[in-house]
């Protein structure tokens, strides 16, 4: 089940960055992450009133822990991404974005114990094969031909600190519910945005709601926000981080499959092949874990 939760994660984020890129030029990149978490926290709250009153006390008891993961994974992660955005190609977003489940692994290593096995170092090598070749689609010259900006730096940025927030969401108080920690973070994040967001509008400009700009907010709000990081975040809690991470390169699959299917771009060898890399390679480093989960997931995971 964790596995299907980490799936469900990586469809919508890979929406996601296909309307993030769609829109690159009509919103501001604070305004975007400010009106996402807007919708995000009053779309969540309904669901999540009583469950926060209910876990009150583990929310002041935990309030530092929440400021934390507000700004790691809510209020800095998307708002540098979609910077980023702004300043450096497509393929370059994607290719550091791949970094991310990179970064889970060593992350758990060092801080859970878990061990890196060879079966998991060669499905990881498989994956990044697999991107590399989907991004770069089959052509060394397009690869080598990729030229770097301050956005890439920002991108490393958002990669590294979004592999942090995964691991402070393994540590999510046990009595607490994923409702309340979602409802906690995606509030305190979107306050931490807000004189930013006022500073952007006043520098730059303020976002002008047209139908189409209306209709991206809402998914990016719903889905990619509220939908999409509680199921990222159960996958977690279920699988473990570095598991849930290793999904994550289904991105650029089903940002692909929606390009072709939205907007009628060619899908060829190159990219078929290149999904079939980083399908194989994900199953061949989940491999280990999933043998190991069927004696028990509280004997595969004591450190976690």
């Amino acid at each position: 089940m964790g596995y299907l939760f980490a799936v469900i994660a990586t469809v919508i984020w890979g929406g996601n960055f296909f309307i993030a890129r769609a829109f690159n030029n009509d919103i501001p990149p604070v305004g975007l992450a400010f009106w996402r978490w807007a919708i995000a926290v009053i779309t969540l709250a309904p669901f999540a009133a009583r469950s926060t009153i209910a876990d009150w006390k583990l929310v002041k008891k935990n309030f530092r822990y929440l400021v934390v993961s507000a700004l790691s994974g809510i209020t800095v992660v998307n708002t540098l991404i979609y910077i980023a955005g702004h300043t450096t190609q497509t393929i370059n977003l994607s290719l550091i974005a791949a970094a991310s489940p990179i970064f889970v692994v060593l992350m758990s290593r060092l801080f859970y114990g878990e061990p890196i096995s060879l079966t998991r170092a060669a499905g990881i090598a498989v994956v990044l094969l697999g991107v590399v070749l989907l991004l770069a689609r089959g052509s060394l010259e397009r690869l080598l031909s990729i030229s770097f900006t301050i956005g890439d730096l920002y991108m490393l940025l958002a990669a590294i600190i979004f592999a942090g927030y995964t691991m402070l969401v393994k540590r999510k108080p046990a009595a607490m519910q994923m409702k309340t920690f979602a409802f906690c973070t995606f509030s305190l994040g979107w306050f931490f945005l807000t004189p930013f967001y006022l500073l952007e509008s006043s520098i730059d400009r303020p976002v002008v709601f047209t139908p189409a700009i209306v209709l991206a907010l809402l998914y990016i709000g719903i889905l990619a926000s509220v939908v999409a990081l509680l199921a990222w975040n159960q996958a977690i809690i279920l699988i473990g981080p570095s598991r849930a991470a290793l999904i994550y390169y289904l991105i650029p699959v089903f940002s692909g499959i929606a390009a072709w299917f939205l907007l009628g771009e060619s899908i060829g060898w190159i990219h078929l092949f290149s999904m079939l890399l980083i399908v194989c390679g994900i199953l061949i480093a989940n491999r280990t874990g999933v043998a190991k989960s069927r004696i028990g997931i509280k004997g595969r995971f004591p450190k976690e």
